[in-house]
């Protein structure tokens, strides 16, 4: 397994699709668990801010009204779930309020190393969303 990619909060706020202070606030609160590196920055680990922003969308908490469709129709966002089967693989990324499901080969998702908890960008094309890794 790779190291588990963390977040800053400013990361964390625009992934979430709110403003720093508010992610600041719900990390203050505890809402979504921290810690701090060597530099004394607060971090946010990924698999954590994964299941945090399922909980945030459900809730429907997005105050700020962040669009995340540009012109090529891509939503960034984090990686929420990999289910892979024998050549199939289904991969969920949650991109502010956005739940993107994408079906890809096994193997891509081998090749980009998908792992719940990073960052990722689900991009949109006719039918089919396409995942990159960010």
């Amino acid at each position: 397994m790779s190291h588990m990619q963390s977040y800053t909060i400013g990361q964390a706020a625009r992934l979430l699709g709110v403003s720093p202070d508010t992610a600041r606030r719900w990390a203050d609160a505890g809402r979504v668990a921290t810690h701090r590196d060597d530099s004394g920055r607060r971090l946010i680990d990924g698999r954590d801010l994964a299941a945090f922003s399922i909980e945030v969308a459900q809730s429907g908490n997005s105050e700020d009204d962040v669009s995340y469709t540009s012109a090529r129709n891509a939503f960034p966002g984090i990686v929420t779930a990999v289910k892979l089967g024998d050549v199939a693989a289904q991969v969920e990324i949650q991109a502010g309020p956005h739940r993107l499901v994408s079906l890809l080969t096994r193997e891509a998702v081998e090749e980009l190393g998908l792992e719940v908890g990073m960052q990722a960008t689900a991009r949109v094309k006719s039918t089919s969303v396409h995942i990159d890794r960010t």
